[in-house]
């Protein structure tokens, strides 16, 4: 399987979020530009020549970056990662850190879509959650986008926020039809480990959203998608025609790509790898010649085809079965025979002959239907 995108990570925040649990580090008197030229020396010992069909600089956030260090990392990427005619190179920015010369950069430089963190337009749920904005730097990050030339480009939103009401996301929705935001990214909140709202949940300050109320958000989401002409094509993300996202769907389709950076993963030649995470240790590591790949998992052909299944399920489109049998030599229903019927049967998956889909009630019980796909080590022999 030939690799066709590269993700980089930028781990450097201007503001950590209460809910991130990314590779991430306050930017003040962090060795950004030591950490700039490691990545360089990284990517470039990856060699790669075959030009690729997307790229994705994340973070942490891209845009904590100064202007000179900015049009750096754009300069390292333009000289060491060769991209094919139409490629799309997208980078994330976050409201408030945004400046036009920035933008101007990364527009002469071919970035063609941005990823911008919004999260809501209610400055009372961006401090809530910690972000360094409010609802008037996420409006003019939008429309400072779209001055510098970015037709193409992506907002996330949350749901499911400490505090949040239906009103309160009918109200973020309202602001992203209004601006004609060609692509959203919505995520319900996630209590991950090692954020401050896993330690105030430890101690009783934080009380999970309410799953039905979670649930109406979704289908709120849903509606508002319908009726202003972003259809779902993934779970979380809808898209106006022609602006959905090419290097996501690499990863829904379970597809090599490169992952560079203190913290990122990667997945090439069947192995999927995550580099070392602490800044100084992954700097440290490149200078001394050896390598920044902390951990490797060589990818069975069972984890293959349950990855196939998970992660290809999250797509509105599903999974196209002749692709999976042609990959893995054998029909999905074979393989998971003790969970397909089961699942069709309850309304969960429907098969059309050419794909297996998650229904609408499938989609609102994903996670139930994706774990039905772990084989047992008997099935997978």
């Amino acid at each position: 399987m030939a690799v066709t995108s590269a993700y980089i990570h930028i781990p450097f925040c201007r503001q950590i979020c209460f809910y991130c649990d990314f590779n991430k580090f306050l930017i003040d008197r962090q060795p950004v530009d030591q950490y700039l030229n490691a990545l360089e020396e990284e990517i470039r010992q990856a060699n790669i020549r075959k030009p690729l069909d997307s790229i994705y600089i994340g973070g942490g956030t891209p845009t904590a970056l100064n202007e000179a260090q900015v049009k750096k990392m754009l300069d390292i990427v333009d000289r060491l990662v060769p991209l094919a005619e139409g490629a799309e190179y997208t980078v994330e920015v976050n409201p408030g850190e945004i400046t036009m010369e920035k933008l101007t950069a990364m527009k002469n430089r071919g970035v063609n879509r941005l990823s911008i963190g919004v999260q809501s337009f209610e400055t009372r749920l961006l401090e809530a959650i910690g972000r360094g904005h409010g609802r008037d730097d996420a409006v003019e990050a939008v429309k400072l986008a779209e001055r510098a030339g970015f037709d193409n480009y992506s907002i996330d939103l949350m749901f499911g926020l400490p505090g949040q009401t239906m009103a309160d996301f009918q109200a973020s929705l309202d602001m992203a039809v209004s601006l004609n935001v060609p692509h959203i990214s919505a995520y319900s909140l996630k209590i991950e480990e090692k954020t401050m709202f896993h330690n105030w949940y430890k101690q009783g300050r934080l009380t999970p959203f309410p799953e039905d109320t979670e649930a109406d958000m979704y289908e709120l989401l849903l509606d508002y998608g319908s009726r202003n002409g972003l259809y779902p094509y993934e779970i979380s993300n809808l898209a106006a025609a022609g602006y959905e996202s090419f290097h996501n769907c690499v990863y829904w389709k379970n597809e090599e790509y490169y992952g560079f950076g203190a913290g990122a993963h990667g997945y090439v030649d069947g192995t999927r790898y995550a580099n070392i995470a602490p800044l100084t240790h992954y700097i440290k590591a490149v200078e001394q010649g050896n390598t920044v790949v902390k951990e490797e998992m060589n990818v069975s052909s069972a984890e293959k085809m349950e990855e196939e299944m998970f992660l290809g399920l999250r797509m509105y489109a599903g999974v196209d079965k002749s692709r999976f049998k042609e990959r893995y030599g054998m029909e999905y229903k074979e393989v998971f025979a003790s969970a397909v019927p089961d699942l069709l049967e309850n309304g969960l998956i429907e098969d059309d002959g050419e794909k297996v889909k998650l229904t609408p009630r499938g989609r609102l019980l994903g996670n139930e239907v994706f774990e039905k796909f772990l084989l047992e080590k008997d099935d997978a022999s």
